[in-house]
């Protein structure tokens, strides 16, 4: 249950300034860490700036999403779900400039296929780098083993997350069931579910509990469609002496449609600066053992389509 889980207590926040709060102490702790190696001619131009790191995160936080719909077998929504909050967990408390996203998303993905019980086996999965050599794959596996307990560790061993594809599963029954006001509530469900992969791409799953998101995916829906709600919120969900929570689940809402709104993928051509500042800096403070750097070093090495036909 939600209200019990790790993800209540550790991983939900009260707002967007608490998170970037943990986002600049892990960008100031790598800068601390490197000048301390004493290296000469260290500048402040050599470090990424917080929205140089936040352009990069979100440019392969989309590199993780493609991989895993371009995945085969089809991967659960669930799997992707955990495996885009592992990403973005790993990440409020590290920094690119420590730990390549490279590695750290396709790690995200193989942990989260592990524990979602998605049973594919590691040669499976590395066999969707269709872009890698046999060999290529095998070093990506290796580097996968070799990061997956650090992953483990920085998520606090907090492995379990709560999606809110199940809270919306269930709101469509009760809708079916408690609501026959509303003639057809599977109408609903695809503009629902493009607002819940929305909201995967955001701060969501760290500012709201998933029912809540689940309810706004809905909502969200329904309004679009031209379907006021509101007696269901009063009557079916009890909310009508309670004006006061009614409020403020509203007020949640709206900051959540806020958050999806303010969401846009970087710019390819402060993509490109930012990604060679980012080698310039894992070359220079390289943390990590030779044998992981021969490994993953391609970006274009993950597809983002699956292979249609073999040539």
């Amino acid at each position: 249950m939600f209200h019990n889980s790790s993800q209540r207590k550790f991983w939900t926040f009260k707002g967007e300034d608490e998170l970037e709060q943990k986002r600049c102490n892990a960008n100031g702790k790598f800068r601390k860490k490197a000048i301390e190696t004493g290296k000469p001619g260290l500048s402040d131009s050599l470090f990424l700036e917080r929205h140089e790191e936040d352009a990069l995160f979100r440019l392969y936080e989309r590199r993780l999403l493609d991989f895993c719909n371009a995945f085969k077998p089809i991967m659960p929504k669930s799997v992707v779900g955990t495996a885009l909050m592992y990403f973005r967990r790993f990440y409020l408390n590290n920094s690119i400039m420590e730990y390549h996203p490279r590695i750290i998303m396709l790690t995200c993905a193989y942990l989260s296929c592990k524990v979602d019980e998605f049973n594919v086996s590691s040669t499976q999965f590395v066999g969707n780098l269709l872009q890698e050599t046999p060999a290529g794959q095998e070093r990506v596996l290796e580097q996968i083993l070799e990061y997956e307990l650090l992953l483990i560790q920085q998520l606090n061993f907090h492995l379990v997350v709560h999606n809110p594809y199940r809270p919306m599963e269930g709101l469509l029954i009760d809708l079916k069931t408690r609501y026959p006001t509303m003639e057809n509530p599977e109408s609903l469900r695809k503009s629902a579910d493009d607002f819940l992969a929305q909201a995967a791409m955001t701060d969501a799953g760290l500012l709201f509990p998933p029912s809540q998101i689940a309810l706004t995916a809905i909502l969200n829906s329904a309004s679009r469609a031209g379907i006021n709600m509101e007696s269901y919120m009063t009557e079916c969900l009890g909310l009508k002496e309670d004006r006061d929570t009614l409020s403020k689940m509203y007020d949640s809402m709206r900051r959540m449609k806020t958050l999806l709104r303010g969401y846009e993928l970087p710019k390819s051509e402060e993509v490109h600066i930012y990604k060679q500042k980012l080698e310039r800096i894992h070359a220079e403070f390289a943390i990590s053992s030779n044998k992981r750097k021969r490994g993953y070093e391609e970006d274009g090495h993950v597809a983002k389509e699956p292979r249609l036909a073999e040539e």
